[in-house]
């Protein structure tokens, strides 16, 4: 792009440090208008903080960005959203107890004379932005009440609400269904054909490549390369600049036998099932459960760890009866969950990263009851986070300050210092770059192989497929069907997934 032409986004050699970190370093590139441009690199890479530095969250320590030719400095997130930037994070920023309408025009309200809110016009406004995201959310709905996937949404039409002219997607679709996936793309292309400028960042790499025409890769803070034409560049030599490494098999799956069964759920039923729920699963295998969003497969692994409470129902491990209470009795049985929402149920955003590896564990390192052994806990999480390789310069660092796959991985660290039978994972590679999904399979593949039974919830088809020895199917808040590794397509699974009228959509097309 040439620098007469005004119309775009650049970046100029933007460099941002934090304590024992380098978290930019003389970053440059373009982004045009009227196109779709992709952010690539693993968890730590800077994408975070660019946008940040774009959405005046964080300031440069040198650079500077230029909008439409004038170099332009936020002083404030307001700054950037006046000057027509809108940055769509993945850990979502909306008030729980404020309704969806007034979170989707929070900051510019539609008013009467005398400053009075408009309510009617706000009801109205809003629900006009839901439906053109294809989403029938009532707007006097509480955002606190909706589910994950729909407060992404929400999210989304909050950011297009302020007919922005540069709107950046940080993992916009890690929480949602594959036909809201299709909606959101269409809304993309209807921005990108409108002249705006689209910063995309994704570590699913077929999204990549249907929605992105250009490409930037960023690893260690520093600029590797860009990419004009993404669709043009092979998915592996994409990889490769990511990670400094050619990953060629990222699930890298080996078959195991299994064992007996440990744990068996009879008839369990709760909040967000609509039938009781009945499976098995035996020591060594790894149990998917794929479902669309409100399939009711977090609710029911809520159910299974004591987090939610069920009205009926039985689980026995090892053949005996147990009661799961609540959490820490779950945990006493050898059941532990990571959640699918990571920064409201899995850690504790201002403590370090110690106190959030050792927060399950602090009872295995005090010979005395409520007597805390600084000294066993420091050993215990260096132990751990360099075993999973998490990226920190210190363990005293707030885990708020770390990307969400080095969340994750210490969320892991946290559970790997407990005695596990069962280990439930809700989404565990959501917004995971892909070499640290690699890493996070090795995990979940050596628990497999020490004995323990692991259960994978995940939307995508991929995952599931790859790392999975056997496969159940949630639909409408019930199981459908189980089946096996060998028995298990993408057209199969996403058929039974899929509600029934869908289903004879689904086949018709094919």
């Amino acid at each position: 792009m040439h620098a007469t032409n005004a119309n775009f986004l650049r970046f100029e050699s933007l460099s941002k440090g934090f304590p024992g970190v380098r978290a930019l370093q003389e970053v440059s590139f373009d982004a045009r208008a009227g196109t779709v441009h992709a952010l690539l690199g693993e968890n730590g890479a800077g994408k975070s903080t660019l946008l940040k530095i774009l959405s005046g969250v964080y300031r440069p320590d040198s650079g500077r960005l230029i909008l439409n030719g004038q170099p332009r400095e936020f002083h404030s997130a307001a700054a950037a959203i006046n000057a027509g930037v809108a940055v769509i994070y993945q850990e979502l920023n909306l008030v729980p107890q404020l309704s969806v309408a007034e979170n989707l025009f929070l900051g510019h309200l539609p008013t009467r004379p005398r400053s009075w809110v408009d309510f009617a016009k706000l009801r109205s406004d809003a629900r006009e932005l839901l439906l053109s995201l294809g989403e029938d959310i009532s707007p006097t709905t509480k955002v606190g009440a909706l589910p994950i996937a729909q407060r992404q949404m929400v999210e989304i039409a909050k950011a297009l609400s302020r007919e922005s002219s540069v709107i950046a997607f940080d993992e916009p679709t890690s929480s949602l269904s594959t036909r809201e996936v299709d909606r959101l793309f269409d809304v993309i292309r209807k921005l990108r054909a409108q002249g705006r400028v689209v910063l995309y960042v994704s570590h699913r790499m077929d999204e990549i490549e249907e929605v992105c025409d250009a490409a930037t890769v960023l690893r260690d803070g520093r600029h590797i390369e860009t990419f004009d034409n993404v669709r043009g560049v092979s998915r592996d030599l994409l990889v490769q600049r990511m990670v400094g490494r050619s990953i060629s098999d990222v699930f890298h799956y080996t078959p195991r036998t299994t064992g007996d069964v440990v744990m068996s759920v009879r008839d369990l039923i709760g909040p967000g099932l609509s039938a009781p729920a009945s499976f098995d699963v035996r020591h060594r295998e790894i149990l998917g459960f794929f479902g669309l969003v409100g399939a009711g497969r977090s609710e029911l692994m809520k159910l299974i760890y004591g987090a939610t409470k069920p009205s009926s129902g039985e689980i026995t491990l090892d053949g005996k009866p147990t009661r799961i209470a609540n959490p820490a009795s779950a945990i006493r049985s050898g059941i532990v969950l990571c959640p699918e929402d990571r920064k409201r149920e899995g850690i504790i955003p201002a403590a370090s990263v110690a106190e959030n590896v050792n927060l399950s564990g602090r009872r295995h390192f005090s010979p005395l009851r409520f007597v805390i052994h600084p000294a066993r806990e420091r050993d215990h999480a260096r132990r751990q986070v360099e075993s999973l390789s998490v990226r920190t310069p210190s363990l005293k660092q707030q885990i708020r300050n770390l990307s969400g796959g080095n969340q994750q991985k210490v969320i892991l660290a946290r559970w790997l210092g407990e005695r596990i039978n069962v280990m439930l994972l809700d989404e565990p590679t959501r917004g995971i770059d892909v070499g640290a999904k690699s890493e996070i399979y090795s995990v979940i593949y050596k628990l497999a192989e020490q004995g323990a039974a692991v259960v994978v919830v995940s939307s995508e088809l991929p995952e599931v497929l790859g790392i999975c020895d056997r496969i159940i199917v949630m639909r409408g808040g019930r199981i459908v069907s189980s089946l096996m590794r060998d028995q298990a397509t993408s057209e199969r699974l996403l058929s039974l997934a899929l509600p029934v009228a869908s289903q004879n959509e689904l086949r018709m097309a094919v």
